[in-house]
């Protein structure tokens, strides 16, 4: 069982920059790959950014390419996702992901763990 808390959202201008942390409880969080997806008010779950977990590999959607980077500290139990360059359509809830053997991470159906989500607002 593994149990996953998002923080780090909040209200930041455009061209501003986020560092969202997802803290997870259990004791193989090594062990599984994490990702980052994304929910924008009327839109579908999206997904933003995912971590293998050797961390040798990430994958990031095409939308946040460049502006955006994923990592995890397996130690301290927690993936990142730092946020640079905030558009108004980076407004979203975030949620984190733990899949055990899946990857690619891009595809939210089924995957085992989900946080509860945080909230980014982007004002222009």
């Amino acid at each position: 069982q593994v149990q996953l808390v998002e923080s780090g959202g909040g209200l930041v201008q455009a061209g501003g920059s986020l560092r969202l942390s997802c803290a997870a409880s259990g004791r193989t969080f090594s062990m599984y790959n994490m990702a980052w997806f994304r929910q924008a008010p009327g839109k579908e779950r999206e997904f933003v950014a995912a971590i293998r977990w050797i961390a040798d590999t990430t994958d990031y959607a095409d939308s946040v390419k460049g502006r955006f980077t994923i990592s995890r500290d397996n130690a301290e139990n927690t993936v990142y996702l730092q946020m640079n360059s905030l558009k108004s359509e980076d407004t979203a809830v975030y949620y984190c992901a733990a899949d055990y053997s899946r990857w690619p991470l891009r595809n939210d159906y089924g995957i085992d763990y989900w946080g509860k989500g945080t909230l980014v607002t982007v004002s222009s």
